[in-house]
Order: C-alpha cells, then sequence, then structure tokens
C-alpha cells in the first residue's frame, strides 16, 4: 500500500468489521479462533500498527488509563496495580497511578479523579477495596468509562474482584478436613470488602460443618498485628486450627505461638491468604489461598477496553477464583493425652 494501513483496511482484507479487528487487538475473549486467526493474519500482511495519536484526535481523549489505588504499600493492591501496568503495556496504554493512603480517604480520592479527568484519561481504573472509593467514583463525568477491582455489586459498575467469600470458605473448610472441631479467624480490616467476605466464607464453611464459631480476633494487615493475635490464641489450649487475614498475619500469629512453645503445625495447623513470594520460605513454609492477581489484571484491562470500544459504560462483573496452596502449615489436631 501506497500509504500507512488503517483498522478498517484490516477489517476488508479479513472481512469482518471495525470492531472485531478492536476486539482482537484488544484480546477480547469472545471472538472465535477461526476469525481471530484471519484477523491477525490481515495485520501481519498489511503490515498494520496502532496510530495512538490519531486515536487521541479521534476521540480527545489520551491514551493513558488512570488507576485510584487504595494502600499500595500493601501488598494485594501493589500485585494489582503491577498487574493492570502489563495489561495496560500489552493494549499499548499507558497508566498513570494516583495512590491512596488509608482506609478513609475520600478526600484524597477526590483530588487524584478530578486531576485524572483533567488530563483526559481515557478511562479509570479504581482499585477499591474500601467504601471510600464510592464517592469519588461520583465525580467521573459519565462519558468516562470506569472498572473497580474488588467493588462492591451496588456500585453497578463494571467491576472484578477475587471471590473472597469463596476464599475463605476453601481455607475453613481446607482446615476442617485434616479433623480440626473447629477454625479460629484472625480477620482483617472491618472496612475492607475483602475481610469482610472472607469473615462471611468462614463462617459458612463452619455453619456447614456443624461446627460452632469460636470468637473472631480482628487484625491489621500486618504481621505486627497478627502477632498480637497469636499471644491471645497461644493461651488458648484448644485452638488447634487459625485461619489468618493474610499470609503476613499469619507470620505474626506464628511467631507468637512459637514464642509460647506452641507449634505449627503439630499443636496449631495455620493457614494465609494472598501467597505472597516469601510465604513458601516461611518455617515451615505456609499454607495459603492464592489471588491470582495477573488474571485481575487482564480482566479489568478487558472490561475497560471494551468500553471503550462501544462508547458506553457497563456493569459486567468478573470473579476470579482464588487457589489453594497446600504446604506445610496444616496437620491434624494434636493427639490428647489419655486418662
Amino acid at each position: 500500500m501506497s500509504r500507512r494501513p488503517v483498522m478498517s483496511d484490516v477489517a476488508a482484507r479479513a472481512g469482518v468489521s471495525h470492531q472485531t479487528v478492536s476486539r482482537v487487538l484488544n484480546g477480547h475473549p469472545h471472538v472465535s479462533p477461526t476469525t481471530r486467526t484471519r484477523v491477525l493474519a490481515a495485520i501481519a500482511e498489511l503490515g498494520y500498527r496502532r496510530n495512538l495519536s490519531a486515536r487521541v484526535l479521534a476521540t480527545g481523549r489520551s491514551n493513558v488509563v488512570g488507576v485510584v489505588a487504595q494502600n499500595t504499600t500493601l501488598y494485594g493492591p501493589s500485585s494489582m496495580v503491577q498487574a493492570i501496568g502489563e495489561a495496560a503495556l500489552g493494549a499499548d496504554l499507558s497508566l498513570t497511578v494516583g495512590h491512596v493512603a488509608g482506609y478513609d480517604a475520600t478526600a484524597a480520592s477526590r483530588r487524584i479523579v478530578e486531576r485524572l479527568v483533567q488530563q483526559g484519561a481515557a478511562g479509570l481504573v479504581f482499585i477499591a477495596p474500601v467504601d471510600a472509593a464510592a464517592e469519588a467514583m461520583r465525580l467521573v463525568p459519565p462519558g468516562i468509562p470506569i472498572v473497580t477491582v474488588d467493588g462492591l455489586p451496588e456500585w453497578d459498575v463494571a467491576n472484578v474482584s477475587v471471590d473472597q467469600y469463596a476464599g475463605g470458605r476453601l481455607a475453613t473448610q481446607h482446615l476442617l478436613k485434616h479433623g480440626h472441631r473447629t477454625v479460629w479467624h484472625v480477620a482483617g480490616p472491618e472496612q475492607w470488602h475483602g475481610s469482610r467476605a472472607r469473615e462471611s466464607g468462614w463462617r459458612a464453611a463452619l455453619a456447614e460443618a456443624g461446627a460452632q464459631a469460636p470468637p473472631m480476633l480482628r487484625a491489621g494487615w500486618s504481621a505486627a498485628s497478627g502477632y498480637q493475635c497469636g499471644r491471645m490464641l497461644a493461651r488458648i489450649p484448644d485452638c488447634t486450627a487459625v485461619f489468618a487475614a493474610n499470609d503476613h498475619v499469619a507470620l505474626g500469629v506464628m511467631r507468637a505461638l512459637a514464642e509460647q512453645g506452641r507449634r505449627v503445625p503439630e499443636d496449631v495447623s495455620l493457614i494465609g491468604f494472598d501467597d505472597v513470594p516469601e510465604a513458601a520460605y516461611f518455617h515451615p513454609a505456609l499454607t495459603t489461598i492464592r489471588q491470582e492477581f495477573a488474571d485481575v489484571g487482564r480482566q479489568a484491562l478487558r472490561l475497560l477496553l471494551d468500553q471503550l470500544v462501544t462508547g458506553a459504560r457497563t456493569a459486567t462483573s468478573t470473579l476470579v477464583e482464588p487457589a489453594m496452596v497446600d504446604r506445610d502449615t496444616v496437620a491434624g489436631p494434636p493427639v490428647r493425652g489419655g486418662s
């Protein structure tokens, strides 16, 4: 061709619509393998490359995706930002991240949203594990697509979440299957949706098994807060199984138990949540529930790109299933001495 090929040329060569080509470029799952192959062949044959400058001129928006991220000093939110960034790179989009500290930082969230909108962000992703994100989202003009990560269904926007409820049930069921009469839970902050959902999963699994729920302990997300809870649990002889809010809390619990002469897993079985990179190197190696953060990032960008293609907001929700990582901190309950 004497000129640079455009998307309509690819569509004509492949015999598909302009929207289908866009879906293939954006990695949308609902394209048949035959169609995807035909479009990719047309792209290769024509030497087509995306013209981001033309898209900016046509839409009045940049090729930047804005991310409003809560508490990125924590492993979960920081991993989600990383995953979204990798997915954005694959879609030829740039990422601008606004970091929000604290659990109720409504004013900071509002300032970040206002700045991203003024900069002409093509769309916004809210890593929104706390209720404060809802107020900031109201500042986004209707024409700008929104996707939340770990948002709530009542927010009525596109959302991707790890099924935290299922993860709580999975952890509790795993401990019960090893013969423990009940499972103690060291929960995360009440302000976090995921913490509440994991607690609900814990309670549901105990109820399904006919096991009585012991008193719940409330921690933060830190090893220090887990350590304080672990000191209390170490003094309870009937505590033989603990589901910790996350892996760092589990580490603190493990340290407190060891100081009181309670061995893991011989005396107390322990399971965490997240599967942080260090979990396999705890001593003993931590059994935990893995969140697939890379999948979360891909799904979030896919939902955002769908809205950019169609020009309309959606309220599509996607649940990513957690997975059990079985290591060395779960065993059967200790055998009590007979009379």
